[in-house]
């Protein structure tokens, strides 16, 4: 990339990348745009193994299909199992969060119905390791002095990778968890669910309010931990004596 500006697309109010409207030199890119600054070759390199490279073709064909084709008529659900028939896909894969297994069954039971019958849905409790053996400190625990199974998601990738699944869509893990299985999955991945405890699964709705509601989210001070039980000062908060999910 030309030049060390630090500016990217998210300081930008221009748009002239999706301007629909003009071609070319036409464009009124900003000064820092990333078209601009990204040499051409690179754009052609990216260009060429959508066009010819058979793995990254299969994918981005079917994604190009899914959105024109269906553009603003499908929910989430419908354009996952459109886009896993447009790439052959015939074993799906569900890494779901414990805390979302009834959305999970009933996403596995809409497959079944649409005609995928191998799936193979995957928990993050599979194993119920405790967090100790995995190198997790008894205070960082959700409830500390009892036992607590880890999340695993290196072993729900592992799981899925030997059923030999075609697609893997991940419901609810929780954020960074979602990560290692990305990492560790063989097949390609895609999400339905993104867990969010606080906004019943929409994050964007924080982003929507971040001048009322979550005002918050824009002074320069990362939250502190939650109060712990039997802590100076903690007090128990809601939801723990729940299971952890």
């Amino acid at each position: 990339m030309e030049n060390d500006d630090p500016r990217s697309c998210a300081n930008c109010a221009v748009r002239a990348c999706d301007d629909r409207s003009a071609e070319g030199a036409a464009r009124a890119y900003p000064s820092f745009c990333l078209t601009q600054r990204t040499p051409d070759e690179e754009f052609e390199d990216a260009a060429a193994l959508y066009r010819d490279d058979p793995e990254t073709a299969r994918i981005f064909q079917a994604a190009a299909e899914v959105e024109g084709l269906f553009y603003s008529q499908l929910t989430r659900v419908e354009e996952v199992m459109v886009f896993a028939r447009r790439i052959g896909a015939r074993k799906i894969g569900i890494a779901t969060c414990m805390g979302l297994i009834d959305e999970a069954q009933a996403f596995a039971r809409i497959l079944r119905a649409k005609g995928f019958e191998d799936v193979c849905a995957v928990a993050c409790k599979v194993g119920a390791v405790a967090k100790e053996r995995a190198g997790i400190a008894d205070d960082v625990k959700v409830h500390p002095g009892c036992f607590e199974p880890t999340c695993n998601p290196i072993m729900q990738a592992r799981i899925l990778n030997e059923a030999g699944c075609d697609l893997n869509v991940i419901v609810g893990l929780c954020v960074g968890h979602d990560t290692l299985f990305m990492k560790h999955a063989e097949a390609p991945v895609t999400y339905l669910v993104v867990k969010d405890r606080v906004l019943a699964h929409n994050p964007a709705a924080a982003l929507y309010t971040k001048g009322s509601y979550y005002k918050r989210l824009l002074s320069p001070d990362l939250p502190e931990p939650r109060p712990r039980a039997g802590k100076e000062g903690g007090t128990p908060m809601p939801g723990d004596a729940a299971q952890v999910e």
